[in-house]
């Protein structure tokens, strides 16, 4: 079985790091490529260490019948949209070279073999597989022949088909990471199912494990984090003003930030134990009750509910839990109104 963590460029994925959050601008520049600068500008400037972009060719992508199928979240066919917003070879070129110049990796999800092989010539360090290649076991299996780290989405695909994709990375000796999706742009909430999410951690155990999200907001990812997942992805805008099919379930510049604060905090809040922290000795101190007395108590006058009570601060030395096992016990000494008791003013 494929390893527990491993590196894209200079980014730790899985055990041992925290989760990685990969904004995907896909195709969400509608073909212009100085969009695509400006939301790499923005993914940089939210603090972003890679990018995801799409690589469609779309005469080796797919047949002509494609130009009769409408996806969901559009009016015009698929083929249409991916010929409208696909970057050719020079223009993806310059934005690999444009976002690297940024300081951030740059991913592509190839969607043919003639896209795959574009991105091995502008040598890629790591490919994203799509849900709807991930069964697509001849393209699969091309890809793994590169020899390069794998980030492959599992959507629409149940835990068989999976498996057979996972046979295909470890017969190449690849590197790899899953991803739970859901193809819906946007996903309800209801259909996130980070329960599939989990299945997966428990079938391929030891590999990293994520979520690629469609929804409108960061919480599935957040929550995705919180059950320990090791990527996370969504799509990208630089302002949710921008046109396009995407658009709907990209996050903008401030929840990408918000969301890469996230992936920072929500590791530390993992673990720990039921007990009180060294750290909250600053608050027990002034927030636990102790035992007070509250009226003057001669030397051998017997505590009782009268003459004792509990009370703040937690700086006595004897807990409210320890009340009812001095009642009925004496002192050992006058103690003024409003002291805190010790055990040396009790008997026995």
């Amino acid at each position: 079985m494929g390893k527990p963590s491993f590196f894209i460029g200079s980014i730790g994925i899985g055990n041992g790091f925290k989760p990685v959050v990969i904004p995907e601008i896909g195709i969400n520049h509608e073909g212009s490529i100085e969009v695509a600068k400006e939301m790499v500008d923005a993914a940089a400037a939210a603090g972003a260490r890679l990018i995801k972009h799409q690589t469609h060719i779309v005469e080796d992508e797919m047949s002509s019948a494609a130009k009769k199928v409408i996806p969901g979240n559009a009016d015009v066919s698929i083929y249409d949209i991916m010929a409208r917003c696909a970057l050719d070879e020079e223009e993806e070129k310059e934005l690999k070279l444009y976002t690297e110049s940024k300081g951030l990796v740059y991913l592509s999800t190839p969607f043919s073999r003639a896209a795959a092989e574009r991105l091995e010539r502008l040598n890629v360090c790591a490919y994203k597989i799509g849900s709807g290649e991930m069964n697509n076991y001849p393209l699969l299996d091309y890809i793994a022949s590169f020899g390069k780290p794998m980030i492959v989405s599992t959507g629409m695909n149940d835990l068989a088909s999976v498996a057979k994709a996972v046979d295909v990375l470890e017969k190449r000796g690849v590197d790899y990471a899953l991803m739970h999706t859901t193809n819906l742009y946007p996903t309800a909430p209801r259909l996130v199912r980070l329960g599939a999410m989990q299945q997966l951690m428990d079938e391929f155990k030891d590999i990293p494990i994520g979520l690629s999200d469609h929804t409108l907001n960061n919480n599935a990812c957040i929550a995705a984090m919180a059950l320990g997942a090791s990527l996370v992805e969504r799509h990208f805008t630089d302002h949710m003003g921008r046109t396009g099919p995407d658009i709907i379930c990209s996050m903008d510049k401030m929840a990408l930030a918000n969301l890469l604060r996230a992936a920072e905090e929500v590791p530390l809040m993992l673990g720990g134990e039921k007990k009180a922290a060294a750290e909250e000795q600053v608050t027990i101190d002034f927030a636990f009750a102790t035992v007070v007395s509250t009226r003057d108590i001669k030397a051998g006058e017997t505590f009782t509910a009268s003459n004792l009570w509990v009370k703040r601060p937690g700086t006595g030395e004897i807990l409210a839990e320890e009340y009812e096992k001095i009642l009925g016990r004496k002192a050992t000494c006058d103690i003024p109104n409003d002291t805190h008791i010790r055990f040396d003013m009790i008997e026995g």
